[in-house]
């Protein structure tokens, strides 16, 4: 049975379950069932990512100050960088690992319902009449179009809420060695590509963004949440840097 027809039959077999609650819609309620199942397994995946960020979050300051020693060695530099994440063991590419073991996940569903291929029925199946097979066609009126508008709207919000989180972090901590100004204003308008995607793929495809998206909006939103002692240590740090910067204003009124 090939990987396909697995998810097919997987998928017919949530439907069957869910049907008294959802009616027509079960198989809906069954990708997205299975889709928050995914992203369940990957939690630990998560939770060690978000610990990375924070590693390099509080190696921010040392990071300043090698950009400042190396300022015209980009070389040199990205050596320095390289040495300091070895030895504080932490790595740039950490928080992409969920994203990346969802990828197959993700290629099964759009393969599933694009082409039919192991799907059995799960074609003829709808979402508030829309079928889980069809594309939007750019047409926002009923009786599919209020289906993928409502969707959209979904990604729409949580890429917003996701973009203003990191903006609002992007500000909180210095800029990272070698990476352009306009490169780091860009990354956060990334979280919008998803709404892109799901204009052109199977509204099952669209289903499993939407749900996987606000996911991870809401995991990272909790697993982002400072303790006590997080608390503690920004706050100390704050006031670091503002002392820094009242000394260096009282230097140059000095002089």
């Amino acid at each position: 049975m090939s990987v396909f027809a697995s998810l097919g039959t997987l998928l017919s077999w949530l439907a069957d379950r869910l049907a008294p609650l959802f009616g027509a819609s079960a198989t809906a309620a069954a990708i997205v069932l299975f889709t928050l199942c995914v992203r369940a397994a990957l939690h630990p995946l998560a939770r060690a990512a978000v610990r990375g960020e924070k590693a390099r979050a509080a190696l921010a300051p040392k990071m300043a100050e090698l950009s400042r020693r190396h300022k015209g060695d980009p070389e040199r530099l990205r050596r320095a960088v390289a040495e300091l994440y070895e030895k504080e063991s932490a790595s740039p590419l950490a928080g992409c690992l969920p994203t990346l073991l969802q990828l197959p996940v993700f290629f099964v569903m759009y393969h599933l319902f694009s082409t039919g291929s192991g799907a059995g029925d799960l074609l003829e199946h709808t979402l508030a009449g829309a079928p889980l097979g069809g594309r939007w066609g750019g047409d926002p009126t009923p009786p599919h179009g209020p289906v993928y508008l409502a969707l959209f709207a979904l990604i729409a919000a949580v890429a917003a809420w996701t973009y203003r989180r990191a903006v609002k972090a992007a500000a909180d901590r210095p800029a990272a060695p070698g990476v352009p100004a306009g490169a780091a204003r860009l990354l956060p308008l990334l979280s919008f590509g998803t709404l892109v995607t799901a204009a052109v793929v199977p509204l099952a495809a669209g289903l499993y963004l939407a749900t996987s998206t606000t996911w991870t909006a809401v995991e990272r939103a909790l697993l982002h949440r400072q303790g006590p002692d997080e608390k503690a240590v920004a706050k100390g740090e704050e006031r670091v840097v503002k002392a820094k910067k009242g000394a260096q204003g009282t230097g140059r009124s000095s002089r």
